[in-house]
């Protein structure tokens, strides 16, 4: 249990560092000016799930969206691809490695959409 809460404070602390680290290329000036203009309820609910992450244009400012993408392209494919199927019938030997799959394609997505995002950005310096 120790060891498990000792965990769980430190990824707090790992996230709440990477809260504040800008992304590479953006003027946080621009940003910052461009959101408080933005007063809808949609913005403030999004700055209160990501703790400030997408207000600051942080590096953790993805959230869950390329892990959830990644889980069903994973799922999906092991219902198309026979070598994924058969692992997914392997029960639960076959779950951990499609998580493994999953969590691999998670930090591809991650870094694609980050690119992405950097290179596409209005608020480029």
């Amino acid at each position: 249990m120790r060891k498990r809460l000792l965990f769980l404070l430190g990824a707090l602390v790992v996230y709440r560092i990477g809260t504040f680290i800008p992304v590479p290329g953006i003027d946080a000036a621009k940003f910052a000016a461009f959101f408080r203009l933005r007063t809808a309820p949609c913005s403030a609910c999004s700055t209160c799930f990501s703790g400030g992450a997408l207000q600051r244009f942080s590096i953790f400012r993805a959230d869950v969206m390329p892990y959830i993408t990644a889980s069903i392209i994973v799922q999906m494919a092991s219902m198309v691809y026979p070598p994924w199927a058969q692992i997914r019938k392997d029960g639960e030997s076959g779950r951990r490695k499609l998580m493994q799959f999953t969590r691999y394609g998670t930090v591809g997505l991650a870094a694609f959409q980050g690119f992405g995002r950097l290179g596409h950005s209005e608020f480029g310096q």
